[in-house]
């Protein structure tokens, strides 16, 4: 008879195990993940293009920068940092890569003025991103009580 309610309880435990706390950690781990993605797509931050004509030996030729978002000041700069960058006349410099953009670094600092920037809009797709990881937290706080 001992055996018999052995079994019966552990195949209780196991009921209980597979269909309520297993998958419950499986859901908390899945959420936790899509949280992640969501953040990390969010976090890139304002984008923008910064253009500005740079003169050396009596050649000019227009900079095209693009820039990210990372701190506003009070006084109306931007802290930037570089993620692209190119002249549009070829023949001005042939510096290339990371060579480009540390001569671009040098050259403009890590502040810009902030209406100087043409700033990207955001995307319908950020806005989505916004949404879903707020519903996310939501989810998160009602059914698993985090």
């Amino acid at each position: 008879m001992l055996i018999f309610w052995t079994f019966v309880i552990g195949a209780v435990l196991g009921y209980v195990f597979g269909y309520y706390l297993k998958p419950n950690h499986r859901l908390r781990k899945a959420i936790g993940e899509a949280q992640k993605a969501c953040r990390a797509a969010l976090e890139g931050g304002n984008k923008g293009v910064y253009r500005t004509i740079v003169t050396d030996h009596n050649q000019s030729s227009e900079l095209t920068v693009e820039v990210q978002e990372l701190a506003v000041t009070q006084a109306g700069q931007v802290k930037v940092a570089y993620t692209s960058a190119f002249y549009k006349n070829p023949e001005f410099r042939n510096k290339k890569g990371e060579a480009l953009l540390r001569e671009v670094r040098d050259l403009l600092g890590d502040y810009l003025p902030y209406d100087e920037v043409a700033w990207y809009e955001t995307t319908e797709r950020q806005e989505r991103l916004g949404k879903t990881l707020s519903s996310l937290d939501n989810l998160h706080n009602q059914h698993l009580g985090a």
